[in-house]
Formats: structure tokens, C-alpha cells, sequence
């Protein structure tokens, strides 16, 4: 079965009436965690972003907080993990200024986290590599919402 477009889906839901399209609502959040997860965002989250952004950067302590250290190799592998969750979430959102905060704060508990990430040359690497994605996402915003992301940048930076 081929997938229709974006543009073919989009005629297709105007024609359908309320209750149609709350069915196929309900049908389509029961196959994937995605899914509901973005259902949910739409429908509850999205009026509050700077709600969503906190309840965010609460999971994100919990899940440094949880972080084996006992090796490079699971701090690695945690700190990939947290990464993946954080950007579903950005998605989930599209707003330019909830990516760069989010990404912001990642940075900021990846520096503070003990061992220091700076002993592994890939924690390092994701480390600068989100601080490049960081830079050229806040050139995208408005010019006083950069200067103040570039401040919080540079004091990541140095």
C-alpha cells in the first residue's frame, strides 16, 4: 500500500465531519506512542509552551539524575538516549525558541554532569556538535531573543 500526500490527506480530512475525524483520531493514537504523544501536546500542551518546556526540563534532571556512571560506555549510551527524547519532544513542539531553550539546558546539565564529559573525546563531540546546532538555530529567531541565547551560548562556549 502506497501512503498518500501530505496534500491528498489534507483535502481528504476537510471533507470529513466531527465525529469521522475524531474516530480516525482516536484509531491513529492507538498504533503508535508518537502518536498520542503528539495528540496529547496539541490538544493540552501547545497553549502553554513555557509549561511543556518546564515539565521537559523536569524529565531531563530525572533522567541525568538516573545516569549510571560507572563507565564511559553507559554515559554514552544514556546521554544519547536523553538527546533522542529531547528532540521527539522538539519536534513535537516546531517552535524555534522551545529547540534552542531545550537544547540550551541539555548543554548546560551535560557541562555540569560528574565525571566530567570533557575525559571522552564522544561525549565531547555530541557536546560541541549540539552547540553548532544551538548557533545556527538562534540566528532563525528575533534579534533580542539572540542576543540573549547568545549570551547563555558563549557562557556554555567558554
Amino acid at each position: 500500500m502506497k501512503a498518500a500526500t501530505v496534500r491528498q490527506l489534507k483535502t481528504e480530512l476537510e471533507n470529513l465531519d466531527r465525529e469521522q475525524l475524531t474516530t480516525i483520531m482516536l484509531r491513529l493514537s492507538k498504533f503508535k506512542k508518537e502518536n498520542k504523544e503528539l495528540l496529547t501536546y496539541l490538544l493540552f500542551e501547545s497553549d502553554n509552551e513555557q509549561d511543556y518546556i518546564y515539565e521537559i526540563k523536569l524529565e531531563v534532571d530525572e533522567l541525568f539524575k538516573n545516569i549510571n556512571t560507572n563507565s564511559y560506555f553507559y554515559i554514552k549510551k544514556s546521554i544519547r538516549k536523553i538527546l533522542k527524547i529531547l528532540k521527539t519532544y522538539i519536534r513535537y513542539s516546531n517552535v524555534k525558541e522551545t529547540e534552542v531553550e531545550l537544547l540550551l539546558y541539555f548543554c548546560k546539565k551535560l557541562r555540569a554532569m560528574t565525571p566530567s564529559m570533557t575525559k571522552n573525546q564522544q561525549l565531547l563531540n555530541i557536546y560541541t556538535r549540539e552547540l553548532k546546532t544551538i548557533e545556527k538555530k538562534i540566528t532563525t529567531l528575533h534579534e533580542d531573543l539572540q542576543f540573549d541565547y547568545k549570551h547563555l551560548l558563549e557562557n556554555l562556549k567558554s
